[in-house]
């Protein structure tokens, strides 16, 4: 496995600024490594700190609206069919139905720091029809400190990037506490606005 990822990750650099987006889009590593790997590239001089976070927000949301759409025109059983290809599971998708439905459209950008629920967050979003603009908007206002935070991890590991998950497990815990405390607070204001 760690012979298949290095060479889809060689190729994927030979690519530039293309491959990390290319990366993200098609999520067949986990875009932490694939974001890590750009970060080793930034340290290298291969490529430049801004081009990869844009790279990387573009890559990684137009992944989202692909499922996001997959939910629009598919539906819950296309999904339940053929989620396994896309690494979703029935289990991931009640989650995220269930997050969705409890707490709207907001949940989209706490959504994506919260393992499990992150990519299939997309999907309840299309089935529900919610506006394709402000799922958009969420999915890059969440993407972009997201593909910060790993590029940085990247730069700091340099030649070690290879262990940037246990390095940002200690860190995601807080992030997903922190996000979904943001959500809660945007859930809040919302709903105290719909009431006035």
């Amino acid at each position: 496995m760690q012979e298949f990822i290095m060479a889809v990750l060689d190729w994927l650099s030979s690519l530039g600024y293309i491959g990390i987006a290319i990366g993200l889009m098609l999520e067949v590593i986990p875009s932490e490594i694939v974001l890590g790997y750009g970060g080793y590239m930034i340290s290298e001089g291969s490529i430049g700190f801004t081009g990869a976070v844009v790279a990387g927000t573009i890559g990684g949301t137009i992944a989202q609206l692909f499922l996001y759409w997959l939910g629009y025109f598919g539906g819950r059983p296309v999904l339940e069919k053929y989620g396994k290809y896309l690494f979703i599971n029935k289990h991931h998708l009640e989650v995220s139905e269930k997050w969705f439905n409890q707490y709207g459209s907001g949940v989209i950008f706490s959504a994506r720091f919260i393992p499990v629920v992150r990519h299939a967050i997309s999907i309840p979003a299309g089935i529900a029809g919610m506006s394709a603009i402000k799922f958009t908007f969420y999915t890059i206002a969440a993407m972009i400190p997201w593909t910060v935070f790993f590029l940085y991890l990247g730069i700091v590991l340099g030649e070690n990037w290879s262990e940037i998950k246990d390095i940002a497990k200690p860190f995601i815990i807080p992030i997903s506490i922190i996000a979904l405390g943001g959500g809660a607070v945007y859930i809040l204001a919302a709903r105290k606005q719909k009431n006035l």
